[in-house]
């Protein structure tokens, strides 16, 4: 069975943010997929400092919530990144997350830990042209980085992803694009060449 990990960049524990992941992962689940979600709200993460003892090891020396969130992404064969639109980006505790991610850079010198999965993006925002796209290429750049498959949520819309606007909710546009997101990714995942 295949494993997909949700994880939220919101630092609110039970926003938009948390509701969209969570409402693809059902899906996903109802389609036979284990599912893991992961919120980055109250997490311990110390930033990145660009020192490179992870160098060859993999090992950071910053001993913080990181480890749980880097044993996930070694268990899942799917990823899906959701983050709230701050300034035309990725709130600060997904950018965090992400450049902690280093370690998985440095350990590996024939390929990544990630390489070969299956990865999509959800931004949320409180208007539709809130910059959920810059969002997503935010989210699509650190997935590419890590040598993943990039799905989007595909036609009728190929918005790069799912794009939620103000009450997730209540934005039945919205959840569409994160239903078509979630069906991609299960798709990608169910091909037999696919990790």
């Amino acid at each position: 069975m295949k494993k997909i990990l949700g994880i939220s960049g919101s630092p609110r524990k039970d926003g938009n943010t948390s509701y969209t992941v969570n409402y693809a992962l059902e899906l996903l689940s109802q389609k036979g997929f284990e599912t893991r979600f992961i919120t980055l709200a109250g997490r311990n993460i110390h930033p990145c400092t660009g020192c490179w003892s992870c160098s060859g090891t993999g090992n950071c020396v910053y001993r913080d919530d990181m480890t749980e969130i880097l044993l996930a992404l070694q268990w899942c064969d799917g990823l899906l990144l959701a983050s709230p639109v701050y300034f035309g980006m990725v709130s600060g505790q997904m950018k965090t997350m992400m450049d902690r991610c280093a370690c998985i850079r440095a350990k590996y010198s024939d390929d990544l830990l990630m390489a070969g999965k299956v990865g999509g993006a959800i931004a949320c925002a409180n208007s539709r042209n809130g910059g959920q796209e810059t969002t997503l290429q935010n989210i699509q750049t650190f997935l590419l980085q890590m040598n993943m498959l990039v799905v989007s949520d595909g036609l009728p819309y190929c918005h790069s992803g799912g794009t939620i606007m103000s009450d997730a909710d209540k934005d039945a546009w919205g959840l569409e694009t994160v239903r078509n997101l979630a069906a991609n990714l299960g798709k990608m995942l169910s091909r037999p060449h696919v990790r």
